[in-house]
């Protein structure tokens, strides 16, 4: 096993550990929360060996980087699911649906438009998106806002943009960043609250994507089902050049 190969199986396990430990304090299933390791400034070789290690779902929040990774990857034979999680521009909508298992941050209606006219051009199945919420209802933030004076930007105005899409989306949930002046805790508890009525409407929307590396716990107590952990996998330092 290559040092590398150890550093990440060391991390790995180290977060899934908490894992297992903020489930046991909030009574859930670990089997319940699906890890998903942002690879981000990392090589796919980072991506193959996370695969090697087990793990099953990457994400990548800039298109360019993203779309290249998992053209390499699918040519290595990695079996993983790749979720984007970062901004997503209109003019990216292309690209991403060509690989892309989720996206995470659907926030506006235009957008939202653009994504189900590339996924009818560009797949073959419907595209799994997720409802960004913005939780402080900072416009210059990313996340559909409640009560929004943009229409574009209205949580209600994107929702259903997204299910009047039906054969190219499918909605699976919400995601949410917790704002810097805000505890993590309640922040995902009011995401939440907004995903509990939204799956009142939509049954299946019962994906919870929340908490990276500092607050999975605080994620976790709060029903989170999707936690994207970065650095505390891959480290917090530049990226290695080797392979």
């Amino acid at each position: 096993m290559t040092d590398r190969r150890q550093e990440l199986a060391r991390n790995l396990e180290t977060q899934r550990a908490r894992i297992a430990a903020a489930c046991a304090a909030a009574g859930r299933d670990p089997a319940g929360i699906t890890l998903v390791a942002i690879t981000k400034t990392y090589p796919v070789d980072d991506v193959l060996r996370l695969a090697g290690l087990g793990v099953r779902d990457i994400g990548e929040s800039r298109d360019q980087e993203a779309a290249a990774k998992a053209t390499a990857a699918a040519a290595a034979g990695a079996d993983v699911r790749w979720h984007f999680v970062g901004h997503l521009q209109r003019n990216k909508c292309r690209s991403v649906v060509r690989y892309a298992d989720m996206v995470h941050s659907i926030d506006g209606v235009l957008l939202a438009r653009e994504l189900a006219s590339a996924a009818d051009r560009y797949r073959e199945h419907r595209l799994d998106v997720l409802l960004q919420i913005s939780i402080d209802g900072n416009p210059a933030r990313g996340g559909a806002i409640e009560g929004a004076e943009d229409v574009d930007r209205e949580v209600r105005a994107v929702l259903d943009e997204i299910v009047a899409h039906p054969d190219t989306l499918r909605l699976r949930g919400v995601m949410a960043i917790a704002p810097i002046r805000w505890s993590p805790r309640a922040a995902f508890e009011r995401l939440a609250d907004i995903g509990d009525w939204i799956r009142a409407e939509h049954p299946d929307a019962t994906v919870v994507s929340a908490g990276m590396s500092a607050d999975l716990e605080a994620a976790v107590a709060a029903g989170a089902t999707h936690v994207r952990l970065g650095s505390a996998i891959l480290g917090n330092r530049v990226p290695p050049a080797v392979a």
